[in-house]
């Protein structure tokens, strides 16, 4: 083969590769088109989820919240005050009352979170929860050793792979 039927071959496989890269752009464009509209708000809402609106009965969704939050004092009631912070002994029964709040309130037809719930949940937070404080963790810098080694490694990879990628494009007449 000469030169000229090499770089005719290279220009053919440049162009089909060209419009190959076209269409996947298309492609990416309209994938990005359609996400991008279903996640903005001007589609079709679920009729069977009620609308939020301006008229929420505030004195209702208390008195939900009260039956929400009755299951998950009793309950609590039983963790020894000393096992309050431990997660683990009632986080189900967390997300039973945190779900209940959800529904009740959209089932009323309020907004989830809103300032009744968030008032009664901060209320729940602070008679079980208020001895739960964590310490703040005291961020150490690592030994000069490690620092060192942490920032020259990346250095030194980026440093061979430009001298490899440079010896390489000199060396492709013989590797080709």
């Amino acid at each position: 083969m000469n030169d000229e039927s090499v770089q005719g071959f290279n220009l053919i496989d440049f162009f089909i590769m060209d419009r190959n890269l076209l269409t996947l752009m298309k492609v990416s464009l309209l994938v990005s088109m359609l996400v991008t509209t279903g996640l903005s708000g001007t589609d079709s809402v679920d009729s069977s989820i009620p609308q939020q609106s301006h008229d929420c009965n505030h004195s209702l969704l208390l008195l939900e919240m009260e039956t929400c939050g009755a299951r998950f004092k009793s309950y609590m009631d039983y963790v020894l005050p000393q096992d309050r912070c431990n997660l683990t002994n009632f986080i189900g029964e967390y997300h039973v009352f945190s779900s209940c709040t959800e529904i009740n309130s959209g089932r009323i037809g309020c907004f989830w979170p809103n300032p009744v719930v968030e008032h009664f949940i901060i209320h729940i937070h602070k008679r079980f929860f208020s001895n739960c404080t964590l310490e703040q963790p005291i961020h150490v810098d690592p030994p000069d050793d490690t620092l060192a080694l942490l920032i020259l490694i990346p250095v030194f990879l980026t440093l061979a792979m430009v001298a490899l990628v440079v010896w390489c494009s000199k060396r492709s007449d013989i590797l080709a």
